[in-house]
């Protein structure tokens, strides 16, 4: 229901991030009434912040932090949780001269090790000197920071309970870091992503002007970790900058009851929120018969989707789902961007739904152009969702492998240059050099192909499958497999893998429920044969059990991780090997036929 000092339209004018630093959006956006609003799982509302109250409180543990001693600049690293604490201390960093780190909580349980080592190996790579956790995983902090050399780790009792320094506070400048943002790990160990004030704020003025025309009567809601670039800069510092009030449900919280998001949605009819694909599919699939006309989401106006690549299908089926609360399908909001460019690059229109440009699928292998599909072409297709226009401050190139760029309707890796993109990877030359070129140019790492303006996304570049020359791409793989009838979306990965005599070979691992032996067999026949049928390779497929698939920090399936994790779990060749007998069985199948 949300409270008086954090209702829906702000008493300010409604500035979009023209300020020389975030210290200055929160002073700017205290003068209003809105703030941010905390929910539990039962959606019971258990803390209100306004932005007068964080800037008062921020200001005050800014002057605590400073009595440590820590040089300007220096790195702290919080444990991110959905709560009022962060947001505490990362603005807190702000005004101290320091540089917030904000690192993921765990999202597997019983996976103490893994954790720890991961939180160790990042607080090492960012060379901080200060560390702060929630209560419940401060033991965890402890482990992971024992033997670093840090000069104060604690929770955020521990630190309130300093003395304040006196003194002028000296925020960081334009020029100076605004945070560094952990990537998600999913093709390469994450990289500590050096974000500059000025960088993040040109950023979002892109986001609030261009991309979502944010306007004083929106109100957001969101249930994105604060340790991901889309969360954290999308959902805390846009809203932040633009003067709007934001209802948070924890991310842990979103995962047992998704329907909360709808329900908060509904009951302070919100206008904007943010989501990658699975979020939606994982409302779609819990909701009950009926419940749907029990929500008003009339008033959603931007339903945001990216941060993996977008299946189409799963966004229809929300909003056939959604549409007796009201909900438009119209709302969705494409969008391409990511960690090292703060956030967005590219939005599709507003108001204009989902566009998908359908591309004739073997052509596009073969040759790496993705021709429109004719009607002629029925069986072999591969679908795109129109990313949108880059904001106005990016230069796009779409380059071959020799680095050339390619003309309309080409595949080849996204290049971009602007203004908001990152300094570097922190402590990391090398990749550094590796990813940003000395003019500005950073490679993305992303896959896709420019149609006029518009910003089409095929994959990543790690992901590629490349047999017998031709380009595969596993979502082509994976997609069969969910169009089955007894697998769910999200429940396939698809990836090379080297097989016998060094030649890669595809594999598709595939959640499934069911231990009888004889329907096993027949879904790896079915898909075996189907993607021998429609896409021309054979394909060794695993089924594993359900929720056995790995994800990043950020909640991503991650196909490198699947791929490491098979690799790991079979015997060099193995593969090859099975590939042979399955493709055999489907060929015998075939001659019996």
């Amino acid at each position: 229901m949300g409270l008086e000092a954090t209702t829906t339209g702000n008493n300010l004018p409604l500035r979009a991030a023209d300020f020389p630093n975030l210290a200055a959006a929160l002073d700017y956006a205290a003068l209003g009434r809105t703030g941010c609003n905390f929910y539990t799982s039962r959606g019971e509302l258990y803390a209100v912040l306004t932005y007068s109250q964080l800037r008062e409180q921020a200001r005050g543990l800014a002057r605590r932090l400073r009595g440590l001693g820590a040089a300007r600049g220096a790195r702290m690293v919080i444990v991110a949780d959905t709560h009022p604490d962060f947001l505490r201390f990362f603005f807190a960093c702000q005004y101290a001269g320091l540089v917030p780190v904000p690192l993921p909580i765990p999202h597997n349980p019983g996976s103490h090790k893994a954790y720890v080592a991961q939180i160790q190996a990042m607080t090492r790579g960012c060379q901080a000197s200060l560390a702060v956790a929630p209560a419940d995983y401060s033991e965890l902090l402890a482990d992971a920071t024992e033997g670093l050399g840090l000069t104060f780790v604690g929770t955020s009792a521990t630190y309130d309970t300093l003395p304040q320094q006196a003194g002028e506070l000296s925020p960081m400048q334009v020029d100076e870091l605004a945070y560094l943002q952990y990537t998600s790990g999913s093709t390469r160990f994450p990289r500590g992503v050096m974000i500059t004030q000025r960088a993040v704020l040109n950023n979002l003025s892109g986001i609030i002007t261009e991309g979502m025309d944010m306007r004083t009567t929106d109100r957001c809601v969101s249930w994105l970790p604060f340790y991901h670039d889309m969360g954290l800069v999308g959902l805390v510092l846009a809203p932040l900058a633009s003067q709007l009030s934001v209802d948070y449900l924890g991310t842990r919280e979103f995962a047992m009851r998704p329907r909360q998001w709808l329900s908060l949605m509904s009951r302070n009819k919100a206008t904007i929120s943010f989501s990658p694909p699975f979020g939606y599919e994982l409302c779609n699939r819990r909701l009950r018969e009926g419940e749907a006309e029990t929500f008003d989401l009339s008033a959603w106006r931007v339903a945001g989707v990216g941060a993996e690549t977008i299946r189409p299908q799963v966004l229809y089926d929300f909003a056939e789902a959604l549409g007796p609360s009201g909900f438009d399908r119209k709302a969705f909001l494409a969008c391409y961007g990511m960690a090292e460019c703060s956030l967005a690059v590219s939005f599709a229109p507003l108001d204009g739904g989902l566009s998908v440009d359908h591309v004739d699928a073997e052509h596009l292998a073969l040759l790496d152009h993705a021709r429109p599909a004719t009607d002629a072409v029925k069986e072999r297709l591969s679908q795109f969702v129109n990313c949108g226009v880059p904001l106005s401050a990016f230069e796009v190139e779409v380059r071959n492998a020799a680095g050339d760029v390619v003309p309309e309707r080409h595949i080849g890796v996204i290049h971009v240059r602007a203004p908001s993109v990152m300094s570097g990877y922190f402590n990391e030359p090398e990749i550094t050099a590796e990813t940003l070129s000395p003019d500005g140019w950073l490679n993305t790492g992303d896959i896709g192909y420019r149609v006029d303006d518009s910003i089409m996304i095929t994959g990543r570049s790690k992901d590629l499958i490349i047999i017998n020359g031709r380009n595969i791409w596993p979502q082509d793989l994976e997609q069969l497999a969910e169009q089955q009838p007894d697998v769910r979306p999200g429940d396939a990965l698809a990836f090379a893998v080297p097989g016998a005599g060094g030649a890669d070979v595809a594999v598709m691992v595939v959640q499934y429920r069911d231990n009888d032996s004889d329907k096993r067999a027949e879904l790896i026949r079915r898909l075996q044969g189907l993607i021998h049928a429609e896409v021309g390779v054979d394909c060794h497929i695993e089924l594993a059990p359900l929720h056995t698939l790995p994800r990043t920090s950020s909640g991503k399936l991650s196909r490198s991780k699947a791929r490491q994790n098979y690799i790991d779990a079979h015997p060099l060749n193995q593969a090859g090997v099975q590939i042979e007998r399955q493709a055999t069985a489907v060929l015998s199948q075939k001659q019996a036929g």
